[in-house]
């Protein structure tokens, strides 16, 4: 799932102007977003008053939906560059394509990592029969300049490393997180990791003091260094931590997303990550003109058509509104 808004603006992001180097409770609200007419998203990254945790840049929460007599996800054809998006689910299923040739299908706890680098475009759909529920989380990771124009590529990795403690069972999906590491490809220090609660957990996750971390509730209720949180809500917590308290009432589903504050400034629009407006405007024409992003074989549909560029001029800058 992607960004399907067809009154899209630039988000200007990056730096390290507005990173917190000290630990703060700063709760983002969602924005809900349509994506396209069954699919209904709260969008955490960009934020009014944040835009990256790290290098992670984009977040959507969707779920859980009952789908049962409806089609489900359906998000045709569209481009990416300088990024990577991250497929997570907690329920459901969905149907993977890319311009490589890749054709996979995601499930619950497995990893969907798709490189896009200078230019790749794919589709998400549920299968034709799938499950009652679809629920999940689509994210992005912005591409430091020196990988940004690499090859795309899409990796999946069904079984992933854990990291147990009494009521806690931390999934590691990209990067490190106490002794076990990921087997997805990274490019910048980060990490994510999708956390099982149960009823009654009182535990503190180790973490790294360089490090800036956010944390956004999936399912069920819990409390993160005292502040509780609600799905859908993310919950924004700086840096110089060592230690998360976490605590958990009822059975609960977070995701913890970190990594080293990303030091170069980006300019994003659409399914785009680039470094100036001319950029920007390049992906646009190739995209439109059908060239640079490949093709998607199999996708039923038509691809999506980019939206129209701002009026004002696109300039990178700034991590905050």
């Amino acid at each position: 799932m992607s960004n399907l808004d067809r009154d899209a603006v630039p988000s200007l992001c990056g730096g390290r102007g507005f990173v917190v180097t000290e630990p703060v409770r700063e709760l983002l609200s969602p924005r809900n977003v349509k994506l396209g007419e069954s699919t209904e998203v709260r969008r955490l990254l960009p934020n009014l008053g944040r835009r990256m945790v790290g290098a992670w840049c984009f977040v959507d929460h969707y779920g859980p939906d009952d789908i049962a007599d409806e089609p489900g996800m359906q998000v045709p054809p569209h481009p990416h560059m300088g990024l990577q998006t991250v497929s997570w689910l907690h329920e459901g299923e969905v149907l993977h394509r890319d311009s490589t040739g890749s054709l996979q299908t995601i499930r619950p706890r497995q990893l969907g990592l798709m490189t896009s680098g200078r230019a790749i475009s794919h589709s998400e759909e549920s299968p034709r029969e799938h499950a009652r529920l679809l629920h999940g989380a689509q994210l992005w990771v912005a591409l430091p300049d020196a990988h940004r124009h690499t090859d795309p590529r899409f990796e999946f990795h069904a079984e992933l490393p854990r990291v147990t403690a009494p009521g806690l069972t931390a999934t590691v999906l990209l990067g490190t997180l106490d002794t076990a590491t990921s087997p997805g490809t990274t490019y910048t220090p980060l990490v994510g990791a999708d956390l099982t609660l149960a009823a009654g957990t009182d535990v503190r996750l180790p973490l790294e003091r360089d490090f800036e971390y956010a944390v956004l509730a999936m399912s069920g209720e819990a409390h993160v260094d005292g502040v509780p949180l609600v799905p859908g809500s993310m919950l924004y917590l700086g840096c110089g931590r060592d230690e998360l308290p976490l605590r958990a009432d009822s059975d609960a589903g977070l995701m913890l997303l970190g990594g080293e504050p990303f030091e170069e400034e980006l300019i994003m629009f659409w399914n785009w990550i680039g470094r100036s407006q001319e950029e920007i405007e390049q992906a646009r024409r190739d995209w439109m003109e059908g060239t640079r992003f490949g093709e998607v074989e199999g996708y039923d549909g038509a691809p999506l058509p980019a939206p129209a560029l701002p009026s004002v001029p696109l300039k990178p800058r700034g991590r905050v509104r």
